[in-house]
């Protein structure tokens, strides 16, 4: 019973905390995301100690409702949009995730190898530049009601792209480690398996969908049709981790799936409260994963900045090439769309951490670099579609 009693001692903490964080990043006009991931680095280990270390290692409760609630997130965000919508915005999507994934790679190695690694090391290293965080940018996104602006259909495009990418070069660092050669072969079944379950899953399942809506009110509860399409995003999430990819894909299709349903609304309103109370356990998680105690010293803060400045430039460049066509303002907002890194390079590190190919000091930089992308993106991003609206007013901004 007592730990249970410490189990919800601490979900109060953190969603205090986030509601609190939230409400002051509002008042100072920035993105509530940021005073959540901020509130999260302040209640964690490093300041506050709230909450630690071994709360917030992978499988543990508060870990859970993390994942759960940025699957939440990404579902609801595929309810809001439509596969006709992506189909327009394919060519500049792929170039986009393509362009954000070597850019990043290749900077990023360069600064790894200048450091002292060896080129096998460096490219793990690299690795951790390269995967965007769909999760804090679509929050943003959500937030600013801009979800249906071209350039968010780009970077929600992108970002599978870019996973399916990144999921493939953390493979053949994985591999490099070892000492053994690569296996094409395998690399290339899992890529067809990744692209093969997208394709199937996102062009039949919004088809059937589109033609069979109906059956969803079937059942005599009158939530029937939420239940439905929930039990849809946790099992197409579950699915999409034995392809190799990150669960918010699958639950990003499983949106888009119901958003072909002709009770998409309703859907939408009914999982707002969802998201109210989920989404900002994953902020909170993700900010409270940094340990400032490994960047306290100047050498630190200066490596520190100098990942995060080449973190930010690579993929903002990768981005922007990728989306020209869009104009140079819309180029730019989809650049910094693609920015954060935020659980992505945490992941990554902790990998690196587990195979002895980062100390604990750059272990340290890169999780800091990925939360400080995360920071970063949301206010300038929030600034760029405010000061930029949808062209001609053919697209809505909420």
């Amino acid at each position: 019973m007592h730990h249970a009693s410490d189990i919800l001692l601490t979900l109060f903490i953190v969603f205090v905390a986030a509601q609190v964080g939230g409400e002051i990043a509002q008042r100072l006009r920035l993105p509530g995301v940021v005073g959540e991931i901020a509130a999260g680095a302040v209640v964690g280990p490093s300041v506050l100690g709230w909450i630690t270390p071994g709360q917030i290692a992978t499988g543990t409760p508060l870990d859970v409702l993390a994942e759960i609630g940025v699957v939440l997130l990404l579902f609801a965000v595929g309810l809001e949009t439509r596969l006709e919508d992506l189909k327009r915005v394919g060519k500049a999507a792929f170039l986009v995730g393509v362009l954000g994934v070597l850019v990043p790679f290749g900077l990023g190695g360069l600064w790894a190898h200048g450091s002292g690694f060896d080129w096998s090391k460096s490219l793990f290293v690299a690795a951790a530049f390269v995967a965007t965080s769909a999760g804090i940018t679509a929050r943003v996104l959500q937030e600013l009601g801009a979800l249906q602006r071209t350039e968010s259909k780009v970077i929600l495009g992108a970002a599978v792209i870019d996973d399916i990418l990144a999921m493939l070069l953390l493979g053949v660092v994985v591999s490099l480690q070892g000492g053994g050669g690569l296996d094409l072969s395998h690399l290339a079944m899992v890529l067809a398996g990744a692209v093969g379950f997208i394709a199937v899953i996102g062009l039949g399942g919004a088809r059937v969908m589109r033609w069979n809506s109906a059956w969803l009110d079937k059942p005599q509860s009158p939530h029937s049709a939420l239940a439905i399409v929930l039990a849809l995003c946790l099992g197409l999430a579950y699915v999409s981790t034995l392809f190799g990819l990150a669960a918010i894909i699958g639950a990003f299709l499983a949106g888009m799936i119901a958003s072909e349903t002709r009770q998409q609304h309703a859907l939408e309103q009914q999982t707002r409260p969802l998201l109210a109370l989920l989404t900002p356990f994953f902020f909170v998680v993700t900010g409270s994963k940094i340990d400032l105690r490994q960047l306290a010293s100047p050498d630190a803060l200066l490596a520190l900045a100098a990942v995060t400045a080449i973190a930010i430039v690579s993929k903002l460049a990768g981005g922007f090439l990728g989306a020209l066509s869009l104009g140079r303002r819309g180029a730019t907002i989809v650049g910094f769309g693609m920015v954060p890194r935020g659980e992505v390079g945490v992941v990554i590190a902790s990998l690196g951490l587990a195979a002895g190919v980062f100390s604990d000091r750059t272990y340290a930089l890169i999780v800091a670099m990925s939360l400080l992308t995360a920071m970063v993106t949301p206010p300038v991003l929030a600034w760029l579609l405010r000061r930029y609206p949808a062209a001609g007013g053919a697209e809505r901004m909420g």
